[in-house]
């Protein structure tokens, strides 16, 4: 890691500063090192608010590099920033990319198809029929060498991941929270298989420590949708955070594909509302490869 990618690291610690106001120091400082090592003057005059600036102001000078970094390596965990050629090319094409990732995974000689890579998202309140045809999906992308995305809650994003492990294939989970914090924790058993023993990788932008929120698991959809070529919704109430999961993959051109189910439960109103807003129906994995083109 460079010095200018370790300042990277060092605003991506603080909370309060995302990818557009990054952006904007950068631009206005020239690189990230000039930003953090900028002055109190300097930096209200970028009009990030008085507030945001003594929270930063604060948070600097209490905040240790150099721990940090060790933190991170102690977890085994490692980091690309939005210009490391390794940064997934798919995310980086998105208005607001994450500008640091933090990964947790064991390498192997079976690599990550990022280039292959579909979301499958969907309620935490998965039926037996969202189980049946999450993990169904699921099998046939892997037998044609997709790399799953989920965001390892419970329900349908449990499923995704173990159908995924179960078929021989590669998942990722993508983190509303710090990479270190396992949420919920009795997902712990999916965390270590992706993100220790080879089965695909964890990712989050979160600084490490923080804890999971309604806003972070809103922010982490964006990202989830932005690693992959479209995303399937398997089951869902029509006020589904998977909705909003859609949502995004729609305004970052990505496909939307949904799976039908029984008219009587509540967890079919969302794949319904998705599919009469134009989202591909689906009763087949065919159905998906058909629109990708990957027949």
């Amino acid at each position: 890691m460079t010095e200018e990618q370790s300042y990277w690291v060092a605003f991506s610690a603080f909370p309060g500063i995302g990818p557009v106001r990054f952006a904007l120091l950068r631009r206005y400082f020239g690189s990230a090192k000039d930003a953090w090592q900028a002055d109190v003057a300097a930096i209200r005059e970028t009009h990030l608010g008085e507030k945001l600036v003594e929270q930063f102001i604060a948070f600097r000078r209490r905040f240790s590099l150099d721990d940090y970094l060790a933190r991170l390596e102690k977890l085994g965990v490692h980091v690309l920033t939005l210009e490391d050629p390794r940064y997934p090319k798919r995310l980086a094409q998105i208005p607001d990319a994450p500008f640091v990732l933090s990964v947790k995974a064991k390498p192997t000689k079976e690599k990550l198809n990022l280039d292959r890579a579909i979301a499958i998202v969907g309620t935490r309140n998965i039926t037996r029929y969202g189980e049946e045809v999450t993990r169904t999906i699921v099998k046939g992308l892997v037998s044609h060498g997709f790399t799953i995305v989920s965001g390892m809650a419970y329900g349908v994003d449990a499923a995704a991941h173990q159908a995924a492990i179960d078929a021989g294939g590669k998942t990722i989970a993508v983190l509303g929270c710090g990479i270190d914090i396992i949420a919920p924790p009795s997902n712990a058993r999916l965390y270590r298989a992706m993100g220790e023993q080879g089965y695909g990788a964890i990712v989050s932008e979160m600084p490490v420590g923080i804890k999971p929120t309604k806003q972070l698991f809103v922010l982490r959809n964006r990202i989830i949708s932005g690693l992959s070529m479209g995303v399937v919704v398997t089951e869902g109430a029509d006020d589904s955070g998977a909705l909003i999961t859609a949502r995004n993959a729609a305004e970052q051109g990505r496909e939307v594909f949904a799976v039908p189910g029984p008219i009587t439960s509540p967890y079919s109103r969302g794949p319904a509302k998705l599919i009469k807003a134009g989202a591909k129906l689906v009763e087949t994995v065919e159905d998906i490869l058909d629109e990708l083109n990957y027949r």
